[in-house]
């Protein structure tokens, strides 16, 4: 198994860029798909962008295509989550999710993930 840990989230303004990385070392870190979910007050929780096991497939939601880049090192065990052009519509925390996702299903579907981290409040004042 492995146990997500977020870091890097914090208050920042709009059009601002924050790093996210997610630490869930393990021998078996590369046998993920790992994913980026986040959830502000009253909403439910959201796709924002995954990658695949071997990272040679991406997927982001359209609402932050263009301005957000997942990646993977494998090595170190870390998947970042690079924020650029920040909007106050990003606030939420930020959730990073490890999962065996097969070939057929969808990167986006927060229930192909089992390992799940506590989370990390990005806040985006206008």
């Amino acid at each position: 198994q492995v146990q997500p840990v977020e870091s890097g989230g914090g208050l920042v303004q709009a059009g601002d860029s924050l790093r996210l990385s997610c630490a869930a070392s393990g021998r078996t870190f590369s046998s993920y798909a790992m994913g980026w979910f986040r959830q502000a007050p009253g909403k439910e929780r959201e796709f924002v962008t995954a990658v695949s096991r071997s990272g040679d497939v991406l997927s982001y939601a359209d609402s932050v295509k263009g301005r957000f880049t997942i990646s993977r090192d494998n090595a170190k065990g870390t998947v970042y989550l690079q924020m650029n052009i920040l909007k106050p519509e990003d606030t939420a925390a930020y959730y990073c999710a490890a999962g065996f996702v097969n070939f057929g299903q969808v990167l986006s579907d927060p229930r192909n993930y089992r390992y799940w981290g506590q989370g990390t409040q990005v806040t985006v004042s206008s």
